[in-house]
């Protein structure tokens, strides 16, 4: 018996379960007994990958949602940081424009797995973690994925959703560890901004949003890209949609 004609006998008379992911630029093959346990498959898909925005938010039960959207991320390898300077001109255009978005996605029983190539940080803040389906996995901290979901709404539901977040962690996220990975990570945008108004808005004590409050505050922001109807907050030099 050939190795194919062994897999077509074992998939037939019994529980092994082969598996395609078809990503646009490729198609992942794997093979599971029972029941297909999605994070494992998603995280045997890269190495050294780890779990980020709503799938994050879900597994640190941030989030009374179950997405149907699982984002692993992949960095990439370290780059020389650019030498362009920040303007206002900038800011604005970048933001009048839909947000970038991953189109490496694969469907597999009712889940999307959606793979994502962010910028090299050393894992920061990336922790080990069970995942729903029970496997042992790598996903970012409370901390971390509070900075991630702030920088990509996209990724995690948008901002109302991302605002609930924020009030889910009841206060215990360390404001300390965020201010620290902000000055590591050391982002072209000010999404200090940003951060500092979830922050504010969710209820934590205004002796521990000080610590954001004292990073320059340079250029007006965006809470997220093509607001509509949007309001300004004078503090955060921040714009943000009208009833959030």
């Amino acid at each position: 018996m050939s190795f194919s004609d062994f897999f077509r006998f074992m998939t037939e008379k019994s529980q092994l379960k082969r598996v395609a992911l078809k990503f646009p630029s490729r198609c992942e093959t794997r093979f599971v007994f029972g029941e297909i346990p999605v994070y494992a498959v998603a995280y045997s898909l890269k190495p050294d990958s780890y779990f980020t925005h709503y799938t994050a938010m879900h597994i640190h039960h941030l989030t009374d949602q179950v997405p149907k959207t699982i984002y692993l991320n992949s960095e990439q390898p370290p780059k020389l940081k650019g030498s362009g300077s920040l303007s206002q001109v900038r800011i604005d255009a970048a933001f009048r424009r839909p947000s970038r978005a991953s189109k490496s996605i694969a469907t597999v029983t009712g889940f999307r797995i959606c793979l994502l190539n962010g910028m090299h940080t050393g894992g920061l803040g990336v922790t080990e973690s069970t995942a729903p389906d029970g496997s042992a996995i790598r996903v970012t901290g409370l901390e971390r994925t509070l900075i991630d979901i702030a920088v990509r709404p996209f990724y995690a539901g948008g901002v109302f959703e991302i605002l609930r977040a924020y009030r889910k962690t009841g206060g215990e996220a360390s404001v300390n560890k965020i201010s620290a990975m902000l000055k590591t990570l050391e982002y072209v945008y000010p999404y200090h901004q940003a951060i500092g108004y979830y922050l504010e808005a969710s209820g934590y004590p205004q002796s521990a949003i000080a610590l954001l409050d004292e990073f320059p505050k340079k250029h007006d922001f965006y809470l997220t890209h093509q607001i509509k109807n949007p309001a300004y907050s004078p503090k955060w030099r921040l714009y943000f949609p009208k009833g959030l």
